[in-house]
């Protein structure tokens, strides 16, 4: 099965390429329709919106001396827009043929105070989409979260309205919204795509990632040497699509943020593996390491996938189902197979027969789970399960 190419979007940017602007030394990036920009603090997320706006918005400051790579050389944005126009900002000197798409920029920095940064936009559908943010603004209280919820309430308006022809640009737009709020805004988001427009946004919020169309996100890193990286996943094949949905929700989809991934099969593994790391002297959570639950062994192979498309390092934990020196049934024998040759045999811990057997932790239930773990020290731990921690503990460091 091979991946399906996705169309390039009917409007807006569908090539980018950022030289010697901030900490992008020479980034080249693909926008989709939606496009989330992902990736740690100081990876660059902000300076490749930066350079959006620069590019797309005349009105956009000029970049300075403390703008250029290192200071030293000349800042360079060239893109391709989707009627197959170019246009590019090289020296202070901006090169276009025709009209430019109007643009947006909505930064992290003023979601406390305001809403969109600048004076009043233009084109036209820039500034409508900017009156309705203002309005929603004044209609709020002053509380710290009232600009994003004006941000929420402003979009609902430009998706009722049917407005169209303009590149969103928007930094963290989680910020001060509830999960709810942050899944609705997700939804909303997509819509306002849908009907013409383009939406790229930074995040650290699982509600913002959509793993049925990994070829939206755009994976952010930072070297020392070279500066801001990127890498852009292949989609998924069509028809794991609603598999694929049907499984991720937003605890699950942290694997994205993750420095590395220990997929498990189930919820008794996820709630047992943070007691394992605190035994070991660690801390999952601080070392950025996401416990996955694939909801079954069967769908190890699917998450494995994904963790490589999207270029996180993972162990995966999975159950023989056979006692030693006996061969496991024909099902689960082809099971086991797939996950070795998905995985990889240096990625993967078997447990024999099976995490009870493995553990001593009789009925296999998550609570008896818990308590056994919680109670103990490192010396309780059975050996399978410190060489899973280790191993991804090697992986995310």
């Amino acid at each position: 099965m091979t991946a399906a190419r996705p169309a390039e979007p009917s409007f807006g940017l569908t090539h980018v390429r950022v030289r010697g602007f901030r900490s992008a030394r020479d980034v080249t990036l693909a926008p989709r329709e939606v496009c989330a920009l992902v990736g740690e603090a100081s990876s660059g997320k902000s300076n490749l919106l930066a350079a959006l706006r620069l590019l797309l918005d005349p009105d956009a400051p000029s970049p300075g001396l403390e703008d250029v790579w290192r200071g030293d050389g000349d800042v360079r944005i060239e893109g391709r827009l989707a009627d197959g126009r170019e246009v590019a900002v090289a020296a202070g000197e901006r090169t276009e043929e025709g009209e430019l798409p109007a643009v947006l920029y909505l930064p992290a920095s003023l979601r406390s105070e305001n809403v969109v940064a600048g004076s009043p936009p233009r084109p036209e559908v820039a500034a409508a989409a900017d009156a309705y943010f203002a309005a929603a603004l004044a209609e709020r209280d002053g509380s710290t979260a009232t600009p994003a919820l004006a941000f929420l309430a402003g979009l609902e308006r430009c998706c009722a309205e049917g407005l169209s022809g303009l590149v969103l640009l928007v930094e963290e737009p989680e910020l001060f919204l509830r999960p709810q709020a942050q899944r609705y805004l997700h939804r909303l988001l997509r819509a306002f795509a849908a009907d013409g427009n383009q939406v790229v946004y930074s995040t650290h919020s699982p509600a913002f990632l959509s793993v049925g169309h990994l070829e939206e996100l755009v994976l952010v890193g930072h070297d020392p040497e070279t500066g801001t990286r990127v890498v852009q996943p292949e989609p998924l094949v069509e028809d794991e699509a609603f598999r694929i949905v049907s499984e991720f929700d937003a605890e699950r989809s942290e694997l994205f943020l993750a420095q590395a991934a220990l997929l498990v099969e189930g919820r008794t593994e996820k709630v047992v593996f943070p007691l394992v790391f605190q035994a070991l002297g660690y801390d999952a959570d601080r070392e950025a390491i996401s416990i996955v639950e694939c909801g079954g062994k069967s769908n190890i192979p699917l998450f494995a996938r994904i963790c490589d498309a999207v270029g996180v390092p993972f162990v995966a934990v999975h159950d023989r189902d056979a006692e030693p020196g006996e061969e496991p049934i024909h099902a689960e024998r082809l099971l086991n197979a797939l996950i070795a040759e998905t995985v990889g045999p240096e990625r993967t811990v078997v447990l024999e027969p099976d995490f009870e057997g493995a553990t001593g932790v009789v009925g296999h239930k998550p609570e008896r789970a818990w308590r056994r773990f919680a109670e103990g020290g490192a010396e309780a731990v059975p050996e399978p399960l410190v060489q899973a921690a280790r191993l991804v503990l090697e992986l995310a460091r």
